[in-house]
């Protein structure tokens, strides 16, 4: 069995979440592969982390702790990594629980010392029970969860998704951490690929480091009910265009995109093809899934087209940090 130690950190913005936050730290307890502490890190809101600090004063493998940096979620994952003491560093939603093996399996990845990062899959749980029937499964990246397209089992990847996803410490004295300015926000517009541009600096930074996506590892993450609706599906694909934007400018076009050709090209396609033979067969939802694809890649396109704009413009800016020890690391292990 794997030696190494793992942290698992969880950054948490909103009280709305309460008993899901409560739910995903209990899930990280329950690991059949203990972790070696859970940080809970607070994104500028004084009112939940005294709550926090208050439920879990008497636990000794809960910290909780304010962000450090600016508002949003690549900030408090690069608070979560600098006060951690753990050799590999986990990142778990704060609406997602995660299955019993969930850090047995990222941790039996790490005995390859090349491996760097580990992703793993995530399942949608939807508020109204069930998937709604026009929404693609190529398109489940939209709801935080792991796509149809994705290759299956233990694979090689160029990124891993950041909401079930860990990192060997040594990634982010390679690489530094989560460029702030690019994802998550709270409540403003759904940007995301922080964890993608990580991932391509990392590789750039060292070239035989080994992503690996392992699908046994497994979460569950919770939809809410405004996400089941077309509305919010136009906007986080607009988004994501933005986001691949932004990407593309700090990688180059050839890395930030090298994965999206191959989806647009091969994995949507099929699915617009699947979704026009289920209308014809008139079962529920085929043409609409088919049109969501279609629209998913035009407004996608629209947003890379107009993040482009603005980044050549100078109007959309990221930084890289750099993660400096904490107090919170004295004594942890070499």
């Amino acid at each position: 069995m794997s030696t190494i130690d793992i942290s698992v950190v969880i950054c948490v913005y909103t009280e709305d979440r309460w008993e899901d936050i409560l739910a995903a730290v209990s899930s990280v307890r329950a690991q059949s592969r203990p972790a070696l502490e859970t940080l809970l890190v607070v994104d500028h809101n004084q009112t939940l982390l005294d709550r926090l600090s208050k439920e879990y004063k008497e636990t000794r493998q809960v910290r909780v702790l304010a962000n450090a940096g600016p508002r949003g979620l690549s900030a408090g994952r690069n608070t979560g990594i600098a006060a951690s003491r753990g050799e590999v560093i986990a990142f778990l939603d704060d609406d997602a629980v995660a299955e019993r093996d969930w850090l047995h399996h990222f941790a039996e990845a790490y005995t390859d010392p090349r491996v760097m990062a580990v992703g793993g899959r995530t399942f949608p749980i939807w508020a109204s029970g069930r998937r709604p029937a026009w929404f693609p499964e190529e398109f489940d990246w939209v709801v935080g969860c792991t796509y149809k397209g994705l290759p299956p089992g233990r694979v090689q990847v160029r990124n891993v998704l950041g909401g079930n996803a860990s990192f060997r410490r040594s990634a982010f004295d390679v690489a530094g951490g989560f460029a702030t300015g690019i994802g998550r926000d709270g409540d403003k517009r759904p940007l995301g690929c922080e964890e993608t541009e990580l991932c391509i600096r990392l590789t750039r930074a060292q070239p035989d480091a080994i992503l690996l996506i392992d699908d046994r590892a497994v979460i569950h993450h919770r939809v809410p009910e405004v996400r089941e609706h077309f509305a919010y599906f136009r906007t986080r694909t607009y988004a994501e265009g933005l986001s691949k934007a932004l990407v593309a400018r700090s990688v180059g076009a050839d890395k930030g995109l090298e994965s999206e050709r191959r989806y647009t090209t091969r994995v949507l396609p099929a699915g617009v093809a699947r979704g026009l033979r289920d209308a014809l067969l008139a079962r529920p939802g085929g043409a609409g899934r088919a049109g969501a694809i279609v629209a998913g890649v035009v407004t996608a396109a629209g947003g890379y087209v107009l993040g482009s704009v603005r980044a050549r413009r100078g109007g959309a800016t990221f930084s890289v940090v750099e993660i400096a020890e904490s107090p919170g690391r004295e004594g942890a292990a070499a």
